[in-house]
């Protein structure tokens, strides 16, 4: 037999009495000693040792509630964080097609293979689709699977590459026009100056061409973003396509002060008279009104409350284009103020990045602003034109 004791000592002074609280138990039944946890090597195939380095190593993390809990203050914080609400909308939509898809076909969602993943992107292409909506489709499935069961991507993208060569040759995308300097002054032209819809749609168009501004950057400007100084227009763009951290970026609108109905300092001044008189100071810069030009009732319990969307923005400047009887104006929309004036600006030999916040180096200004007024501007018949009115000159 063995004897087996917690002890417990009490000091009375030099002399220490222990008091023994023992029991009796067989020697072959004696309680189990837990097995020591070995140390975890804290290394991957990234790690680097240097000479003389031991091996890092960490004891088994034992996890209580209170690792997992966050604060109140961090939970609001949590259910408030900003993201891109059409992109959490579309990536729900595409990861429930995709798990249907996989019940359908007797696989496994989540976390999937990579032979369900590369099945999935195989029909995808078989149906025809768009290559970036594919792209999309694909991100939206592989981010949503735990970190580490993500499937491979490799074989996927390569399809990917392979069938979009095929399909630029068959699909040209079809852009939005471009609306340049003559056509949008035809476009303010339609604008009633005595009515708020017109001094509305006025500073919209002259402020989204000057400023290059994509719509949702329109539709989220407040007041406060504007200021008005005579030289021209400093705007503030919280935040936009490629600041999705909303550090945020100011931006200036030259003024025009020859030319008083197509100057965006004279059109922002008109435009906040108009909004002070009905009582709006502060809040979003471009509102939603009634045909009789009053401020329309707005559920301010919606996520946008008074702000309007970028649709909206787009239906006033192809509303514009209508009256103005330009051609095509049902393929204008208000992205054609951004490419319009990035394209003016490279025509001059100008570079539109900074103004239009294209982050630098940009692929897209390269391609469709700076190249195209390179090789519009050394194009052959351009010196022949010349040499033809040099000719007439010399015979006259």
């Amino acid at each position: 037999m063995s004897l087996t004791a917690p002890s417990e000592t009490t000091v009375t002074g030099e002399d220490a009495e222990e008091v023994v609280d023992a029991e009796l138990v067989d020697d072959e039944l004696l309680p189990a000693v837990p097995a020591a946890v070995p140390a975890r090597p804290l290394v991957d195939r990234h790690t680097i040792l240097y000479p003389g380095d031991g091996l890092p190593t960490a004891e088994q993390a034992q996890y209580s509630r209170r690792d997992f809990e966050v604060s109140e203050a961090t939970a609001e914080r949590l259910k408030n964080k900003s993201s891109p609400k059409n992109t959490d909308r579309n990536y729900k939509n595409q990861r429930k097609l995709f798990r249907e898809w996989c019940e359908a076909m007797g696989r496994v969602a989540r976390p999937c293979t990579t032979a369900t993943y590369v099945e999935w992107v195989a029909g995808l292409i078989a149906r025809e689709m768009a290559p970036n909506t594919i792209q999309t489709y694909m991100s939206a499935v592989r981010t949503w699977m735990p970190e580490d069961k993500k499937p491979g991507t490799a074989e996927a993208r390569g399809m990917l590459t392979e069938y979009r060569k095929d399909w630029g040759k068959r699909n040209r995308v079809k852009k939005a026009p471009a609306i340049t300097d003559a056509m949008m002054r035809a476009m303010v032209d339609t604008c009633d100056l005595t009515h708020p819809i017109g001094l509305r749609d006025r500073c919209a168009l002259l402020v989204g061409r000057g400023a290059l501004n994509r719509r949702s950057e329109l539709a989220d400007l407040d007041i406060v973003d504007v200021e008005v100084e005579d030289a021209g227009i400093p705007l503030w763009i919280g935040h936009s396509k490629t600041d999705q951290e909303a550090k945020g970026e100011e931006t200036f609108v030259p003024g025009d002060p020859d030319n008083p109905r197509y100057d965006p300092v004279q059109a922002v001044r008109d435009w906040l008279s108009c909004l002070h008189r009905m009582g709006v100071t502060e809040g979003p810069l471009l509102r939603a009104l009634t045909s009789r030009g009053t401020l329309q009732n707005r559920d301010t319990t919606k996520e946008r409350g008074d702000r309007v969307s970028g649709d909206a923005v787009n239906d006033w400047v192809r509303g514009r284009a209508y009256t103005a009887k330009l051609r095509n104006w049902q393929h204008i929309t208000a992205h054609g103020l951004r490419r319009g004036g990035a394209q003016e600006i490279a025509d001059a030999g100008g570079d539109p990045t900074k103004q239009g916040r294209w982050k630098p180096g940009s692929a897209t200004v390269k391609k469709e602003y700076l190249d195209r007024a390179q090789s519009r501007a050394e194009n052959p018949w351009l010196k022949v034109q010349e040499a033809r009115r040099k000719a007439q000159e010399g015979a006259s």
